[in-house]
């Protein structure tokens, strides 16, 4: 349930397409095609996997258009796959004071905070990012996640019922409902999530094992079976001891 920073990808796209019309308005049409063109080497370059590239790219945007909330928003995300924290979150909330209704700047910073351990900032981020913008799946997910490492279930399980109201087919969504259905003994509950994300993404190994332990504790051998050896092929990380738990009923 880790939050993913690839689903971010997006954003960069959406800020390629918009960069000038995050940025100042004013000026010549040479310093508007100057920006555009430096903010499409930067994405291009954060693509490649060159981050030093990206960065100074980004930072030539800023300096021709120091108001360009996206280019602050993408400079932090690659400093965060550099793993450079204190630069990263300072972009973000650079581009939050440029755009203070930029959704992906909280979501991004509820991602920095929650690596770092600091849950308080990472949920109150995560929280602005809904606010702001209601259907934010992967935001409502993240949120979800940080409620359950906290224990609090009845949380949890609020925000990937949202996920999921959203977003019918996102698997994710439903292999996470699963996981706090089956915290909470409601196992009826949990094998239906699970065999909907399985149904959504037939490879979705970690559903599967936790479909095949499920079956297992209820006795239901054969089935227990099936789900393991589902797991098994789409390399999910399956417990030795549980394979040996199995071979009776082979």
């Amino acid at each position: 349930m880790k939050a993913r920073r690839f689903v971010l990808w997006f954003f960069l796209v959406v800020a390629v397409l918009a960069s000038c019309a995050g940025g100042s308005t004013s000026g010549k049409k040479e310093k508007a095609l100057g920006v555009e063109e430096h903010f499409e080497l930067a994405y291009r370059a954060a693509d490649r996997g060159n981050l030093d590239e990206a960065i100074a790219e980004y930072k030539e945007v800023l300096r021709l258009d120091p108001k360009n909330a996206n280019a602050h928003l993408n400079l932090g995300i690659v400093y965060g796959r550099r793993g450079s924290w204190k630069e990263e979150t300072a972009e973000y909330k650079k581009a939050i004071s440029i755009d203070p209704k930029l959704a992906a700047a909280y979501f991004n910073l509820g991602v920095a905070y929650g690596e770092q351990g600091d849950l308080k900032e990472a949920t109150a981020n995560y929280q602005k990012a809904v606010q702001i913008h209601p259907g934010y799946v992967e935001a409502h997910n993240n949120l979800g996640n940080l409620y359950f490492r906290q224990g609090k279930y009845e949380d949890a399980l609020s925000e990937y019922k949202k996920t999921v109201e959203i977003k019918s087919d996102y698997a994710r969504g439903y292999y996470n409902l699963g996981n706090v259905y089956r915290q909470e003994k409601k196992l009826d509950e949990a094998i239906e999530a699970f065999k909907r994300a399985v149904e959504i993404n037939p490879k979705y190994g970690d559903a599967h094992y936790h479909l095949a332990l499920i079956y297992f504790e209820q006795k239901e051998y054969d089935v227990a079976v099936k789900y393991c050896d589902q797991a098994v092929k789409t390399g999910a990380n399956v417990d030795p001891r549980f394979l040996e738990r199995l071979k009776p009923y082979r």
